[in-house]
């Protein structure tokens, strides 16, 4: 069965995160991480404040990204003053909205604008809302799932600009990297603003999903370090998934040629199925495509890549019941895809 259904990794790891594995010292699970007695985190939270140029004080560590995601969620909108309140986009993940029912959480949906080929935010009434509403966390997903669309760093500081310094801007960055290796943004960010925090993960970009572990940075200030210390955990983390996770950022050229295989995969969607009457293929910045469809086709795409042992995702979100997200894979998955989708359409 070929998996594009659920934005994971269908390539190989690098050569040197495989290599980290097999020679890891089992050894070190019997010791607890002693990096803690010089005040710091993991070697892995060392690491990335080496490549990020970001205090390490300022780098959090957990498992994956859903692990950060809901910390910082659970904290603040229980945290007193809070109204509990946190702003999702109206396209997102569902998780975000089950992590604040977790705590009785209220989330309050702010529209996201289909413009051409992609979706965008509106600012202005962005700013409007939440100047009614005054969530205590607005949430931001860049690169956006489903949709694929993202912030550009300048848009990412006009919405700090817009936003209150009482409310929390929470930025998933769960799929970045796959079209640009630009970071500076994330270091004048959390220098700049003490109301940011950013979460990304090992999963995608670099395919260790099962790896379960994730890292943030987050603004400076009094709030913020408070959550620190609630996030982060006192004894350190997994040994060997801190080595991995170092090994995996040490592989950019790996990465980087997956990447240009993606990118690929997108030019191919856009140029041949954005060429089918009916269809619409949404630029991308991440590691799927969205593709609205004639649903009458929707049954018979169904089954065809049923038959073929391929899953996609076929939405059922208000106003993305006609769209399918499938995830770039390899070249040969990639192009298998798009050939079903072209007979299919070819067949009505």
């Amino acid at each position: 069965m070929n998996y594009l259904d659920r934005n994971e990794f269908n390539f190989e790891p690098s050569q040197l995160v495989v290599d980290t594995i097999k020679n890891f010292d089992i050894r070190k699970f019997a010791f607890y991480t002693r990096i803690y007695d010089q005040g710091k985190k993991s070697i892995f939270s060392v690491y990335l404040s080496e490549q990020f140029h970001i205090d390490e004080q300022q780098v959090l560590v957990g498992y994956g990204a859903e692990d950060l995601l809901k910390k910082a969620v659970h904290y603040f909108l229980t945290k007193k003053g809070s109204n509990g309140i946190m702003m999702i986009p109206k396209f997102s993940w569902w998780y975000y909205s089950n992590i604040a029912d977790e705590v009785e959480g209220q989330t309050i949906q702010y529209n996201v604008i289909e413009t051409d080929d992609t979706f965008k935010y509106d600012f202005e009434a962005l700013e409007r809302q939440v100047n009614e509403v005054r969530p205590k966390i607005l949430l931001v997903a860049t690169p956006n799932n489903p949709t694929g669309n993202g912030l550009t760093p300048a848009e990412l500081e006009h919405l700090c600009d817009i936003v209150p310094a009482e409310t929390v801007i929470l930025v998933d960055e769960a799929y970045a990297s796959f079209v640009t290796n630009d970071t500076s943004y994330i270091k004048h960010l959390v220098e700049t603003r003490g109301n940011i925090i950013f979460c990304r993960t090992m999963s995608k970009f670099y395919g260790l999903p099962g790896l379960r572990l994730g890292f943030g940075f987050i603004g400076k200030g009094e709030e913020m370090e408070r959550f620190a210390k609630y996030a982060n955990m006192y004894l350190g983390y997994d040994r060997l998934s801190e080595e991995v996770g170092i090994a995996a950022l040490k592989s950019g050229d790996h990465y980087r040629e997956i990447a240009r295989v993606m990118q690929e995969a997108r030019d191919m969607y856009k140029a041949e199925v954005g060429a089918l009457d009916g269809f619409k293929v949404y630029r991308s910045v991440a590691n799927f495509i969205l593709i609205k469809y004639p649903i009458a086709l929707k049954e018979k795409l169904q089954k065809t890549f049923a038959d073929e042992d391929y899953k996609v995702k076929f939405m059922n979100e208000p106003d993305l019941n006609t769209h399918m997200r499938i995830t770039l894979g390899r070249s040969e998955q990639n192009r298998t895809v798009c050939d079903t989708i072209l007979r299919i359409a070819k067949e009505q």
